[in-house]
């Protein structure tokens, strides 16, 4: 699975080329429901192909353009390894891909920007969170949303407790292998720590404290740019060595106990989301209650017109933007007639949603992409301004 920080989101709100493709779709993991995700990815190439010649690219530029997409298509790895969602960015000078863990509903934009709203929700605060979970002969960390869950490639991370502590001597090694409870009780067994002088002693745990400041260190640049709640899962023994060692901020207090070799990333899912739904939910809730507060003054607007036209001035503290909607225009900043909807779209036009979101996180703003019920005011966006 890919990771998206806000940075990587940043850099790509600001490429701008004539001819920019992105495409989203759902996709699957297992077969035999990724082969029909070969055939949507074939058909949203060839409708790509159509809009770049309509929009007056010549046929073989646009092939050319595709290219590393029919790479991509023809790659049994490419699709052996999938998660929820696809997202594939093309221009020119750029070929982007990502396997994030949500279900993007079809889509396919060609415009002079990337299309990036459909990508918000992995970044706001209120939609996902992280789950260490850690054990001896292995290290997953997933990223999780309120409806997915997905293990994160990690690179330059120890891969086990054994692996960092191997050339250790062998008077001093810690040993640690699974309880032999019931299995059919259904609760995940216990991890026994064993050696020389018992697993409480000051050298075993020294031990363990060394590899899980190695492994804080591999971490950091992972989740650096997150600022997303992290949950621990391991045994109960473990939670406080790596709590000392971690110098992560948003490492949640309550952690998962148990062995986690045994327990499915669904099932850790499900348990982490237990624990972290009321911080995640907490700051989205203000939020709306500051919206509904102002919105009896001048500082809140859910009118189109007014809203992208405050974002295009770097007005927006906060912006509620409806998911799997568009509304589509242009947007001429200090024009009498700045921002002009049209319905149906007309040559050139931009999905003026997208336009706010990706204006007001650029200017530091929080954004909230939500399904359309869950925008505040009843409209397809709301802001919250900030003069």
């Amino acid at each position: 699975m890919s990771l998206l920080s806000k940075a990587e989101l940043r850099r790509l709100a600001q490429v701008r080329n004539d001819h920019c493709v992105s495409l989203y779709m759902p996709a699957h993991r297992t077969n035999p429901d990724n082969q029909q995700d070969v055939i949507r990815f074939k058909n949203l190439l060839t409708e790509a192909e159509q809009q770049l010649v309509a929009a007056g690219m010549r046929s073989p530029l646009a092939r050319q353009l595709l290219a590393p997409g029919q790479e991509m298509l023809g790659s049994r790895l490419f699709w052996r390894y999938q998660s929820d969602g696809l997202a594939v960015l093309l221009n020119p000078d750029l070929v982007q891909s990502y396997r994030l863990p949500m279900e993007f509903p079809e889509l396919l934009v060609v415009a002079n920007r990337f299309h990036l709203k459909p990508l918000l929700p992995l970044l706001s605060g209120d939609e996902r969170f992280y789950v260490l979970a850690l054990s001896q002969n292995e290290i997953r960390l997933l990223q999780g949303t309120r409806y997915s869950v997905g293990q994160v490639d990690l690179e330059d991370v120890p891969d086990s407790l054994a692996e960092a502590l191997r050339w250790d001597a062998p008077e001093s090694q810690l040993q640690w292998h699974t309880g032999t409870g019931a299995p059919s009780s259904g609760q995940p067994r216990a991890a026994i720590f064993h050696g020389h002088g018992g697993s409480s002693t000051p050298q075993k745990k020294d031990q363990i404290l060394r590899y899980f400041q190695q492994l804080d260190a591999g971490l950091t640049d992972v989740l650096a740019a997150q600022q997303a709640p992290l949950v621990l899962a391991g045994v109960e023994y473990l939670l406080p060595i790596y709590q000392k060692a971690n110098s992560y901020p948003y490492l949640v207090e309550a952690g998962i106990t148990g062995n986690p070799e045994e327990v499915s990333d669904e099932a850790l899912h499900k348990q982490a989301l237990d624990i972290v739904t009321p911080i995640l939910t907490a700051a989205r809730r203000e939020a709306v209650s500051r919206y509904h507060d102002l919105k009896r003054g001048e500082l809140a607007s859910n009118d189109i017109a007014e809203v992208v036209s405050a974002a295009s001035q770097a007005r927006i503290d906060t912006l509620f933007v409806a998911l799997n909607t568009q509304r589509w225009g242009s947007v001429q900043p200090g024009s009498p007639n700045g921002v002009q909807l049209h319905e149906p779209p007309v040559p050139d036009d931009e999905d003026l949603l997208d336009f706010a979101a990706i204006q007001c996180l650029l200017n530091g703003g929080t954004v909230y992409a939500v399904a359309p019920d869950d925008v505040p005011g009843g409209g397809v966006l709301a802001a919250v301004l900030r003069f």
